[in-house]
């Protein structure tokens, strides 16, 4: 008897078959030995059935065979990977099969393409179906999972879930789409200059739209605002600091209509006779607080935020940073890329030294070695248990993406790019074995008559993580002093050496004053601001975005019942970006990766909110995804969900019709 077991892509099937020690030849889609059978999906096999496979009728769109709900669904081979499909089929009818692995990708995506797969193929009855979830593609995870898979029905609340996630997207997609199609469609294709449009609707996709667009009208409506702040400088030509005034209960111009806000007058001149009232007085020190900060490194990367990075370091696409990760993944050099978890798990956590002792002995890369050597000289603990790096309530399917330690063997065949991402996910693993980066924070203020200048200060005096984790620039505009006498040094960052003299002036200066030191007033002088618009997104905030969904909501009970809940999943979050460009909604920037709608998806988006304005909102697609998750973890049953959904395609498609008559 043999064991069969079936992998997302070939490329994965041969590291299983590396790890199984099997050497059989390859064959027409699949690998065979005394013990295994290896075969692989090619991405989805099986798919959903359009309408007109119901019934040819619905092929035509047309508003009386609408709301379209099955209640038996239809699903096909899709015809380009028939014949991968066919071979799996007869793989799993053999007789001499006695246990089916299910070793797709491990996650929600994964389990629905494997599922989908057996559902069609109908496999030997008398075979045993079980599952291997892996975090790594090293060798000794692969022989773990397939060790320790679990009895397939362990996971069939994941499949639940994955099963209703599509049904959703279809019904929603299907049944909106052609509704506004038939009502909207030509009055859209007269906006856009097109001669007929269809309106593309989706349960994640219009909500990213309909964030994009509220963006860029945003900006599109707003007008600049100058105001004038008043800006001090004490002491003397020679040795002073400078602090901005702001208004308080004692000033002369607390409450006044003069003011654009706290810090600043609407015009020019009111600021200008100010400073005339102020100049004859005298500068009194009246606060000084001086408080010592530590600042730990940052949460180890989940999928959104190696996105992001990659957004902002390297301008490429969500997409394309997923798609080198993966490559990653399937060197063996990284843990699974498809996660929300930005911690570890106690179990992880305790065989850490095991990623580092790999990366120490095989990632050639002097830098990094000069990490880990200062690591062995300072001595710095490994022991991760009780920080907030390890946290197994915070971990669903998977922990954050660390570097395996592994892998190196593939290391040469990287592209640059994939070096570069790589090398960002090793430095931002080892930061959290540093120590915190130190600050010492002094603020003082001044009181002129009343009136409240305040001025402070941020020095580093000892880098810790940063060493590793170097910003662009000082952080927080902050200098990092690692000196015992606080001479202050560019430790970070890129700061001028004029800079970093007159930051050091202006820190021994503050050090010298005391309260109830009177200052002369070198200069007062008024500055010129003004308002700035919000920032156009591009496709790494917007990832952070759809995955932090409930920033938008306004009600506190529901924007913390779905929190975690986002909009779309870690797996699909950059197909929905990707989408929306195909379709031409949006436009993406391929320098700055900015993202702005384009005017047939603005036509869309007035459509949408005219109509069905809930489904630009958050709030609904991000509880939808709540629901989700709730059958994946057996909180509701999958029959509830879908009366649930059914309920409100039927009620909101009623109403639409009813409008548009």
């Amino acid at each position: 008897m043999k064991k069969i077991l079936i992998t997302e892509k070939p490329s994965v099937a041969m590291e299983f078959a590396k790890a199984l020690k099997i050497n059989a030849n390859r064959k027409n889609g699949y690998l065979e030995s005394d013990e295994w059978i290896i075969t692989w999906c090619v991405g989805h096999l099986v798919t959903m059935s359009y309408p007109e496979k119901y019934d040819e009728k619905l092929k035509q769109w047309r508003l009386d065979t609408l709301p379209f709900m099955p209640k038996e669904w239809k699903y096909e081979i899709i015809p380009a990977v028939q014949n991968q499909f066919n071979v799996i089929q007869s793989l799993l009818h053999r007789e001499d099969i006695c246990e089916i692995y299910n070793a797709g990708d491990s996650g929600r995506e994964g389990e629905y393409i494997q599922r989908l797969v057996l559902m069609m193929a109908n496999p030997n009855p008398n075979a045993k179906i079980k599952r291997v979830w892996i975090d790594s593609q090293t060798e000794e995870e692969i022989l773990r999972g397939i060790k320790e898979a679990k009895d397939a029905s362990e996971y069939d609340s994941l499949s639940d879930s994955a099963y209703l996630r599509a049904k959703e997207d279809y019904l929603i997609g299907i049944n909106f789409s052609r509704l506004l199609s038939i009502t909207q469609g030509r009055r859209v294709a007269k906006q856009v200059n097109e001669e007929r449009t269809s309106i593309s609707v989706g349960r994640v996709m219009t909500c990213v739209l309909g964030i994009v667009v509220e963006r860029e009208r945003e900006i599109r409506n707003f007008v600049k605002k100058k105001y004038y702040k008043i800006v001090g400088t004490f002491g003397k030509e020679e040795n002073n600091i400078e602090a901005e005034w702001k208004v308080n209960k004692k000033s002369k111009y607390f409450n006044s209509n003069k003011l654009y806000n706290d810090t600043g007058f609407k015009k020019e001149e009111d600021a200008s006779e100010f400073i005339e009232y102020l100049k004859s007085q005298k500068a009194i020190v009246s606060e000084i607080k001086k408080s010592k900060q530590k600042e730990n490194p940052p949460l180890l990367f989940n999928l959104a935020e190696i996105q992001n990075e990659c957004s902002k370091k390297f301008k490429i696409k969500p997409d394309e940073a997923l798609e080198n990760i993966q490559e990653l993944y399937e060197k063996k050099l990284v843990t699974y890329p498809r996660t929300d978890a930005r911690v570890l798990s106690t179990a992880v956590a305790k065989e850490i030294s095991k990623n580092l002792n790999g990366i120490a002995r095989g990632f050639k890369d002097k830098e990094i070695q000069g990490y880990i050597s200062k690591m062995i000289e300072e001595k710095y603990s490994t022991n991760l248990i009780k920080t907030k790096y390890v946290n197994d309530s915070k971990i669903t399917d998977h922990y954050a993406i660390i570097p395996t330690g592994q892998g190196y063997e593939n290391y040469e065949k990287l592209s640059n790019l994939q070096k570069d991402i790589y090398k960002i996910i090793v430095k931002r693993f080892l930061s959290i074995f540093y120590p915190p980066a130190e600050f010492n924070k002094v603020s003082v203020g001044f009181d002129v008559n009343n009136e409240k200048f305040i001025a402070s200060e941020k020095v580093c005096t000892k880098q810790g993580y940063l060493e590793i984790l170097k910003p662009n620039k000082n952080v927080g505009g902050d200098i990092c002093d690692n000196s015992q006498t606080k001479q202050v040094e560019n430790v970070v960052g890129s700061t001028a050496h004029s800079d970093i003299q007159k930051e050091n002036e202006k820190i021994k200066f503050i050090t010298t004053l005391k309260k109830g030191q009177e200052l002369g007033i070198v200069e007062i002088k008024t500055k010129e601001s003004e308002t700035t618009p919000p920032t156009r997104y591009n496709t790494g905030s917007m990832i952070l975005t759809m995955e932090n969904a409930g920033k938008f909501i306004e009600d506190d009970t529901l924007r913390e019942q779905i929190k975690g809940a986002g909009i779309g999943t870690s797996a699909t979050r950059a197909e929905i970006i990707k989408k929306l460009e195909r379709i031409k909604y949006i436009s993406i920037n391929n320098k700055t990766q900015i993202i702005t709608p384009t005017l047939k998806g603005e036509a869309i988006y007035d459509v949408v909110k005219n109509s069905m304005p809930d489904m630009l909102n958050p709030k609904l697609t991000a509880s939808w995804e709540k629901g989700l998750e709730m059958v994946a973890k057996k909180e509701i049953l999958p029959d509830e969900f879908m009366v649930k959904l059914e309920n409100y395609i039927k009620s909101k498609f009623d109403k639409l019709v009813l409008y548009y008559r």
